[in-house]
């Protein structure tokens, strides 16, 4: 049932008013970072009425700001009730899917998150938000492909039948993620649905009239770029109000007359159901014409030799997809945009050496993925017994099993979801340009909280799977730190000849004292070992017998590791 105030935002028409027309130019477009990267799996926030209970919550919050519509940590923990740890958590996810880089909040200090302050109204379209149900993952269309790849067996396998049906699907990696438009048609079609609720959030009433005349200022009507953009430029780039007939010619020295949030939610429906339908018009050219180079959804076969699509614009990330046993570096300048997917990648290593805003790994096995420098935040997900090496600023482990992570992050590592056997490790690589990367996107090295993580809830909320009663209060299973003798440098090959054109000549993040002395004993004991063959007194056979029986260990070692991978960049692809 819709309450009042959805009512009279819906049932206000502006039927007739010239200005109300779609923008014929550009398409809108959901912000998908909030949506990818903003959502925590904290009971307290998912709101089975988010409109009913967020217009108190915003009042209190309202108060406690005065004069400055900012609040700070210890003023979200009291009005919704969460612990200060969790308030500190959702203002640095806020940070990280904000749509404006130059927000005070965006430029916090990663140690100075509990002291930092959000916008009341960007933290109340967050807030929100949290009731979102994300679009299930998919079974692939050539589930044989898929077979060929993923492999069959797995020494966690005989775990499973000790699960319930619940972690059962949890645990199934054997899933893909769904294509980029059906994501974008999902995340329009629930804005289309929760839009009058969304806006009587940022409205507020007309002095000395009906409680129900709700009307939205421009500064207000600047936070929906949240949640949507026009266009192929971000909503860091361009104002959303200049999209908007009743505000786009406005005097830049008068303040803009406040407009009625019912002819504003009436002209964004309109947007909305154009980009709806060009979504549609496009997926019937997709459907009934042929396969174009850019089609997110090719079978396995076909993604093994694609390797790359790039996306045919700025907004949209760049897909690795579909690599299997081979190898695949890219550099910066063969990324379009700054956020990145690798999805369904197996027994592979994939070096991303560029800076990022964002990165998203998805449903791979057996691979090793090097991701250069990551600004706003990294996301794991269905993964199995994948090596991630990564700088960032924030990283999230969903869903994953048997995986290793060599991390040099600002923030605690967020774990949530079905998870098993995860070990985190500090960061353990470097290449020429990675510290003139890590300042670019604002990644410290003097802060490495890789031996922090967060565990949350073992059930995503934010899916549409039913969960058992009780279910949803299980704390995910964290990880644990690598032995520190396992611990071992990862070395990038320099293959283009250009280590001499970066300032980086070694691992920027300090190791810890204890992963600091295992590397020298071993490479003190590397040592005693080459001197003590050089020195042995052996015939000429027993020498070919002796490095004949290193060779076999040497073997096994790389299989028993997962270091055999990175002989792969040697193929020459």
């Amino acid at each position: 049932m819709s309450d009042p105030i959805e009512t009279s935002i819906s049932s206000s028409s502006s039927a007739g008013d010239p200005n109300s027309n779609p923008n014929p130019i550009s398409l809108l477009h959901p912000r998908r970072e909030p949506f990818e990267h903003g959502l925590l799996p904290i009971p307290k926030l998912v709101f089975t009425d988010p409109t009913q209970t967020l217009i108190p919550i915003k009042q209190t919050l309202l108060s406690s700001s005065t004069n400055t519509r900012r609040v700070d940590s210890a003023a979200l923990s009291q009005s919704l009730q969460i612990s200060p740890d969790h308030a500190c958590l959702v203002l640095d996810t806020l940070a990280s899917v904000l749509h404006s880089d130059s927000d005070p909040l965006v430029s916090s200090k990663p140690d100075e998150i509990n002291s930092s302050s959000a916008d009341v109204h960007d933290l109340l379209l967050f807030l929100y938000i949290q009731s979102y149900k994300k679009l299930l993952p998919r079974t692939h269309k050539d589930s044989a492909a898929v077979a060929d790849v993923w492999p069959s067996t797995s020494a966690f396998d005989g775990y499973l039948s000790a699960l319930s049906p619940l972690q059962l699907v949890r645990s199934n990696s054997r899933r893909f993620v769904p294509s980029q438009a059906d994501e974008e048609a999902h995340q329009l079609s629930y804005l289309q649905k929760h839009l009058a609720n969304i806006l009587s959030l940022l409205a507020e009433p007309v002095e000395g009239e009906d409680e129900e005349s709700l009307v939205l200022t421009m500064d207000r009507f600047e936070h929906l770029g949240f949640l949507i953009q026009f266009g192929d430029k971000g909503p860091e780039e361009t104002q959303l109000s200049q999209h908007a007939p009743f505000f786009a010619n406005s005097d830049p020295d008068m303040p803009a007359v406040p407009v009625p949030a019912a002819q504003v939610h009436e002209w964004l429906l309109q947007n909305i159901a154009s980009a709806l339908e060009h979504i549609s018009e496009r997926a019937s050219l997709k459907e009934n014409g042929p396969a174009s180079a850019s089609d997110q959804d090719v079978s396995m076969a076909d993604a093994c030799t694609t390797s790359i699509k790039a996306s045919p614009s700025a907004r949209g990330p760049s897909f690795i997809e579909g690599i299997s046993k081979s190898s695949l570096v890219k550099q910066a300048s063969d990324l379009k945009g700054s956020s990145v997917k690798v999805l369904n990648c197996h027994d592979s290593v994939i070096y991303i050496l560029a800076p990022l805003r964002y990165a998203t790994v998805y449903g791979c096995s057996d691979t090793t993925i090097v991701i250069g420098a990551v600004g706003k935040a990294v996301r794991i997900e269905h993964c199995e017994r994948v090596h991630v090496i990564t700088a960032a600023k924030r990283i999230c482990i969903a869903n994953c099993r048997e995986c290793v992570f060599f991390l040099g992050v600002n923030q605690q590592p967020l774990i949530v979801g079905d998870n098993h056997k995860l070990q985190v490790a500090p960061y353990n690589t470097f290449y020429s340009h990675l510290e003139e990367h890590m300042n670019e996107v604002g990644v410290k090295a003097t802060i490495n909280r890789w031996d922090e993580p967060l565990a949350l809830g073992m059930v995503d909320p934010h899916d549409s799977l039913s969960h058992p009663a009780g279910v949803s209060d299980v704390q995910a299973e964290s990880a644990t730190r690598l032995d520190p003798d396992q611990f071992t440098n990862f070395l990038i090959p320099d293959w283009f000849g250009c280590e001499s054109s970066g300032s980086t000549k070694d691992n920027p993040f300090p190791l810890p004292d204890v992963y600091l002395m295992a590397q020298q004993r071993n490479q003190k004991n590397l040592g005693e070992i080459k001197q003590l063959l050089r020195e042995a007194p052996l015939e000429e056979n027993r020498k070919r017998e002796l490095s004949s029986a290193l060779h076999v260990y040497f073997r096994d070692w790389l299989y028993a590791s997962g270091n055999i991978r990175q002989l792969y960049c040697l193929q020459g692809d």
